[in-house]
């Protein structure tokens, strides 16, 4: 079975730091494009960024400069670290594996004081 699972999310304060992860089973993630996006109440799903295969990264202007996409495909794992943030990052985070359309069940992430 085809699984992705996010972890990683919770509460932190407007400037602060959060690293979350997504480990596929079922499937290797080496060789594939991964891909994070986010919904935020009353809002529609959007693309957060995508890392592909030779780990070549592309973010959304909203968090460009302050959120690294990583993998480690020994580890079956793709990361988001995500800096400064800021309220209007509050959002469930949710990974993709691009290539099945497979999604995450999502990880809540508040930004907030």
């Amino acid at each position: 079975q085809v699984q992705l699972v996010e972890s990683g999310g919770g509460l932190v304060q407007p400037g602060g730091s959060l690293r979350l992860s997504c480990a596929a089973s079922g499937i290797r993630i080496s060789g594939n494009t991964m891909a994070w996006y986010r919904q935020a109440p009353g809002r529609q799903r959007e693309f957060v960024g995508t890392i592909t295969s030779s780990a070549n990264t592309g973010y959304a202007d909203s968090v460009k400069g302050r959120f690294t996409l990583s993998r480690d495909n020994a580890k079956n794992t793709v990361y988001l670290q995500m800096d400064s943030l800021k309220p209007e990052d509050t959002a469930v985070y949710y990974c993709r594996f691009f290539l099945f359309d497979v999604w995450g069940q999502g990880t809540q992430v508040t930004v907030s004081s």
